[in-house]
């Protein structure tokens, strides 16, 4: 038998190496490699292929058991999973630190519960009294979930496994959970590979619908080891400011159903609730027609959502040297933006300060809305107000062209619902006499500076 070789995986990215060093040469993160017990290594004369238990294989047409969603009670969380919780699935959710996982999986768990569905709730960061007091808060004090404090997985699944299996068991969170067939304290990358495994196979084992929240790193991932995306079934991120009152439940992979999907909810004195209309949400406030506004319709999933892109151009001293800030979009996309806008269209951003911010705490990765970025830009550049009845989209290539975009019918109609009469965008999404072509930026500069 080979000897065992050490490995050290750092407790941030989750990344080996096989020597300790201050520094993870991955995440560049300090301190964060801890050595995980050496693993058996068999040599090549180790024959695996007797002495095991056969299995059956079935055809994939062949006749089963249809899996049934079930409700969670809130609409926009079962729109971000795609319909519903799948029996036997697992889902991790990760977000900020205070920014209502907790709060959104208790209301969840309660209108279950309330539905004559049963809940199981383990927290292993708050005690049973803390759990029931925000339940108390939220009106929810009455719903009949089975509520626990534990950290220990042996003592979370004999429990389990002794009562009849519920439709929804909550674990928060899964870097508390401590098995003890692997050394090392909670939150440990073999620790949390653990837990989740053992937690994971008795929810698919018995048809529990698992939902397991995650801590999140300083840059917005999901903490522990990359392998614990890979073993759920939804991986979902809660997001947003908690400045703003607004959160966005989004959809990051799904087994089950469209991928991107978004909910989105208000944190208010009761909970979070649901907000049926987000471009009424990320609109209001524009009865006046200011300088440096554009509206984009954007895509999220199936979902067409209306945000306000706001720009601001400030004029420095010749020799001062301008900034560039942005909130809610690529600081990149906007300096290849910029660029394009100088040498395509004559512009000069050179000599002054840009701040580009979405309205609501959005974040967008749409690359449509390049030209409702530039759109904001020329206005606020030449301080005149946008259109306030139209939108803006589609793709600006380094040539200065206006590409096509997915679902330009889709956006169109989303506008026309909430009142805008014009679109402007890619040739390719016309068809509708209130559209507008634009193919080249310059276009665009032509109409703004013309009067859209």
């Amino acid at each position: 038998m080979a000897k065992p070789k050490r490995r050290y995986i750092c407790q941030a990215c989750g990344s080996v190496t096989h020597r300790w060093q201050g520094q993870c040469p991955d995440c560049g993160e300090w301190n964060t490699l801890a050595e995980e017990a050496p693993t058996t290594v068999f040599s090549a004369k180790h024959d695996l292929s007797s002495g095991g238990r056969p299995i059956a294989f079935e055809a994939l047409d062949a006749p089963g058991e249809v899996l049934k969603r079930k409700s969670t009670g809130l609409a926009e969380f079962d729109r971000a999973l795609g319909g519903g919780l799948v029996p036997g699935s697992a889902v991790l959710m990760g977000g900020d630190p205070g920014i209502g996982k907790s709060t959104l999986l208790l209301q969840a768990a309660a209108k279950i519960a309330q539905g004559g569905g049963s809940a199981v709730y383990i927290s292993g960061e708050e005690a049973a009294g803390q759990v029931r007091l925000r339940a108390d808060r939220l009106g929810l004090a009455g719903a009949p979930i089975s509520l626990a404090a534990a950290t220990s997985v042996r003592d979370i699944l004999t429990t389990l496994s002794a009562m009849t299996p519920p439709a929804l068991l909550v674990i928060d969170s899964i870097q508390t959970m401590h098995s003890d067939q692997i050394e090392g304290a909670p939150g440990t990358v073999s620790q949390v590979r653990a837990s989740a495994f053992e937690l994971i196979r008795y929810a698919k084992e018995n048809g529990v619908a698992l939902v397991l929240v995650g801590h999140v790193t300083k840059d917005g991932s999901i903490a522990g080891p990359r392998v614990l995306e890979h073993m759920v079934d939804v991986v979902m991120s809660f997001e947003g400011e908690r400045s703003h009152q607004y959160r966005i439940l989004r959809c990051i992979k799904n087994r089950f159903g469209p991928v991107d999907e978004i909910g989105v909810f208000a944190m208010e004195g009761q909970g979070l609730a649901e907000v049926g209309n987000p471009s009424m949400l990320f609109l209001s406030g524009r009865d006046t027609p200011v300088a440096g506004s554009a509206v984009f319709p954007a895509i999220e999933g199936t979902r067409p959502v209306l945000i306000e892109v706001q720009a601001l151009i400030v004029r420095l001293a010749s020799g001062a040297t301008p900034r560039r800030a942005v909130v809610g979009w690529d600081s990149g996309r906007l300096a290849m933006l910029l660029a394009v806008l100088e040498a395509r269209c004559g512009l000069n951003f050179s000599s002054a300060e840009v701040y580009l911010n979405i309205a609501g705490g959005y974040r967008l990765a749409d690359p449509a809305a390049d030209l409702a970025v530039a759109a904001a830009l020329i206005s606020a550049l030449a301080d005149k107000p946008l259109a306030s009845d139209a939108v803006w989209f589609g793709e600006v290539s380094l040539a200065g062209e206006i590409r096509p975009v997915a679902h330009a019918a889709i956006r169109l109609r989303e506008a026309a619902k909430l009142g805008f009469r014009r679109g402007f965008g890619p040739a390719e999404a016309g068809g509708d006499e209130n559209f507008t072509a634009l193919t080249l930026l310059p276009n665009l500069v032509d109409r703004i500076m013309g009067g859209a």
